[in-house]
């Protein structure tokens, strides 16, 4: 087991927020503001090897899985105290989430998946990933980084908006590579779906280019006590896309939670 490095901000119900790869906690520093300012307990984490306290990329000796992070999650709230917890995990993030729901159901109060899927890679998703790790390997994280951060944003989107994704991604090959890994050889957990019964919140970028709305639609129609949300204008990156219009989705929907 290893400990997540975290950050917290604000006092309240607790929600950690799970970024998707390839970023940090950083990456929701544009978000946690409206969270705190809403009366909640944010708690922002890092990926083993990933963020500015450059930890060991490793779990274990071969890698970490997105179980292991789930696992790592529970250990966290343990060690701050925290019985129940609302997890926001956006694609990546979403990951973790669902496989911290089928280990450790008891210490959700919500979910709130964003831009995320349930389902494993398909053949040609994993061998996407073996190209990833060739290009690393043979051309490096920027050569990766370059091909991949703009589809994670809607077709159009400005200069601007990618420069300040480039900036916020890992950069580190031991990072991206376990990464990627651990993407590649999740489990399929559509299955697992009807047994979420807490509740959830389902948001998903109108434009996203990774997760096709319909799909994120379509996993919440089996979800006991899901609510679906689609988000103009956006991409995959939903929440740094449409910032205003999800900060209010979580918060409103936060806020809808019984005591």
């Amino acid at each position: 087991m290893f400990q997540l490095e975290y950050s917290e901000r604000g006092e309240g119900e607790a929600v950690v927020l799970l970024p998707p790869f390839p970023f940090d906690r950083r990456y929701w520093s544009a978000n946690v503001p409206a969270l705190v300012a809403a009366g909640f307990r944010a708690v922002t984490i890092d990926y083993p090897g990933f963020g500015p306290t450059r930890a060991p990329p490793a779990a274990r000796a071969d890698g970490f899985s997105i179980a292991d992070i789930a696992a790592g999650v529970a250990a966290l709230l343990e060690r701050l105290r925290i019985g129940r917890a609302t997890l926001l995990g956006l694609s990546m993030g979403g990951y973790v989430a669902l496989a911290f729901a089928a280990s450790f159901a008891d210490r959700l109060r919500a979910l709130v998946l964003a831009d995320t899927r349930a389902a494993a890679d398909t053949p040609a998703a994993r061998q996407g990933r073996v190209q990833a790790l060739e290009t690393i390997a043979t051309r490096g994280v920027d050569a990766y980084l370059e091909q991949s951060l703009p589809r994670l944003l809607a077709p159009g989107s400005p200069p601007s908006l990618l420069a300040a994704v480039r900036a916020l991604a890992e950069e580190r090959a031991p990072a991206v590579t376990a990464g990627i890994a651990a993407l590649r050889d999740r489990p399929d957990r559509t299955a697992e779906a009807p047994r979420i019964t807490c509740p959830t919140l389902l948001l998903v970028g109108e434009h996203d280019q990774i997760v096709p709305p319909a799909e994120l639609r379509a996993l919440g129609e089996g979800m006991p006590a899901a609510r679906f949300v689609e988000l103009p204008g956006a991409g995959h990156l939903a929440n740094l896309e449409a910032r205003a219009a999800f900060d209010d989705q979580v918060v409103g929907f936060l806020r809808s939670l019984p005591a």
